[in-house]
């Protein structure tokens, strides 16, 4: 009997994790025993999740780039370096389509304090090129290997779909960073072909005025989050999709408690 017990407690205590849920398990358990504090849980957790997300999920859209073009004249160019107080920038040719590369404003502001004449060509660093569909973690490496911090992504018909920096993958990890690519006031992100990113704490009203519909909650839910878990019954999890009318919901980031990302997608 003696053994047969020592056996069920081996069992317990030392074989290993079979599922990323047996694993959260275990991490739970040793934050209720003071060995984790609730802080470092939580970046476990999103770090879990950072493995199943992929740079469509968290790229800055096409529409909100701000981009250089190679023909810019030198007070073009210092207009939209100085309005973005972005750090760098995406550089295009006469296709926009078609990226030359990427330029450091910290490399040629000292041309305009001395009112030098700055040709910005020679100053360009070479851009990465990512597919949408690249996993977040693989990217995140690169950007280590390659000591670079933003991306450039392309979709399927290789034109430019949007942008992505190191900041944008970190923050999936450890919250709001507050870089210059944040849009804390815009709670719906549109995307190109009828895709949009909508935080799980958009109030249902903003969502009716900004699709112009008439969605209504039948127990006094005042958010997003609170509508999608209601519809499913429970509190989904990454990656779980429900159909609300002609809207298709999917999420893209939440933990055990919350959820944070949404997309959506209207069919038709």
């Amino acid at each position: 009997m003696m053994n047969k017990i020592k056996a069920i407690l081996a069992k317990k205590f030392y074989e290993a994790p079979k599922s990323q849920a047996e694993l959260m398990a275990v991490m739970e358990e040793a934050k209720e025993n003071g060995l984790l504090e609730e802080n470092s849980l939580k970046i476990f957790e999103e770090t879990l999740q950072l493995e199943k997300m992929q740079v469509r999920d968290v790229m800055v859209p096409r529409s909100n780039m701000i981009v250089l073009e190679l023909s810019a004249s030198r007070e073009d160019l210092l207009k939209k370096v100085v309005d973005s107080a972005h750090s760098r920038f995406p550089v295009v040719g006469e296709n926009h389509d078609e990226v030359q590369g990427i330029l450091f404003a910290k490399d040629i502001l000292r041309h305009f304090v001395n009112k030098q004449k700055v040709e910005f060509k020679e100053y360009l660093r070479p851009s990465i090129i990512v597919p949408e569909s690249k996993r977040l973690v693989n990217l995140l490496k690169e950007f280590q290997q390659k000591k670079n911090h933003m991306a450039i992504v392309m979709d399927e018909y290789e034109g430019i779909s949007g942008l992505i920096t190191i900041e944008d993958i970190l923050e999936q990890i450890v919250g709001n960073i507050d870089d210059e690519h944040d849009f804390e006031q815009d709670n719906i992100i549109a995307h190109q072909k009828g895709r949009y990113l909508i935080k799980a704490q958009t109030s249902l009203n903003e969502f009716n005025e900004f699709f112009k519909t008439e969605i209504e909650s039948q127990q006094d839910i005042e958010t997003i989050a609170g509508l999608v878990s209601q519809v499913l019954g429970y509190l989904p999890k990454q990656f779980d999709e429900v159909k609300i009318q002609k809207f298709q919901f999917k999420v893209l980031k939440a933990n055990s408690r919350r959820l944070e990302l949404l997309e959506v997608i209207i069919d038709g």
